[in-house]
């Protein structure tokens, strides 16, 4: 005769005698070739970037936030602009591009127009896009997140949260300046002063100096701080 854990049973056991149970029966675990086995993260060169674009609202209006993360070094570049299209979005990039001081080699982001091509010519054929003739003038590979699966683009979506919860959700701002200087001096800090658990508890901008002293092949200049005084 077999007994089922019903509640006339489970009532009288406390948690930790329950638990003593299951283990004497060898049912406390799932059985060795049955777990999952812990996923390890692909290493990648530096220069792996992660893009997303967030709305930002102030008291004039609504500005369109553009975030872009290093995969290895956690390096932070963002502006902020009055619209989100694909010119804006080709601007980003280039000015991206421009300021950080090594080689970007892969851009990731979604699926929007900003970033891909939509429209189709008369004879079906499809126009290529201006994000995509930047990164291929610069040698950057330019991948796309699977459709539905927005974790994939994790890095930069959790960066995003970050900085609307230091900015537009703890602060009001007049005029789409006063945002920005904001913006730009939480940017300064965080890559300046931060220390990351992923780094090891340093900042972005030790990361990137250590790098640079390890590969100083995959640069274009020398790290200083001056780096990134342009971010806004």
């Amino acid at each position: 005769m077999s007994i089922s854990p019903s509640s006339d049973v489970i009532p009288h056991l406390s948690r930790s005698s329950l638990h003593r149970c299951l283990q004497r029966h060898g049912v406390s675990r799932l059985p060795r070739a049955d777990r999952e086995k812990p996923k390890k993260f692909k290493n990648y060169e530096i220069g792996y970037f992660h893009i997303d674009i967030a709305e930002l609202r102030y008291e004039d209006g609504k500005a369109y936030l553009y975030v872009a993360v290093d995969r290895t070094s956690k390096l932070v570049f963002a502006r902020i602009y009055r619209r989100a299209t694909k010119l804006v979005a080709a601007g980003f990039l280039k000015a991206m591009i421009r300021t950080v001081p090594y080689k970007i080699h892969t851009i990731l982001t979604d699926n929007g127009v900003q970033f891909v091509q939509r429209e189709r010519g008369a004879q079906g054929l499809t126009f290529p896009h201006i994000f995509g003739r930047v990164c291929q003038e610069n040698g950057i590979e330019h991948r796309l997140t699977k459709p539905c699966h927005p974790w994939t683009n994790g890095q930069a979506e959790r960066m995003v949260r970050t900085i609307k919860d230091a900015t537009v959700k703890s602060f009001h701002y007049a005029s789409i300046n006063e945002l920005r200087r904001h913006v730009r001096d939480w940017l300064i800090a965080y890559n300046f002063a931060r220390q990351l658990k992923a780094l090891k508890f340093r900042t972005p901008y030790e990361a990137v100096e250590e790098l640079w002293k390890s590969k100083p092949d995959v640069f274009i200049v020398k790290p200083n701080h001056h780096m990134l005084g342009l971010n806004i």
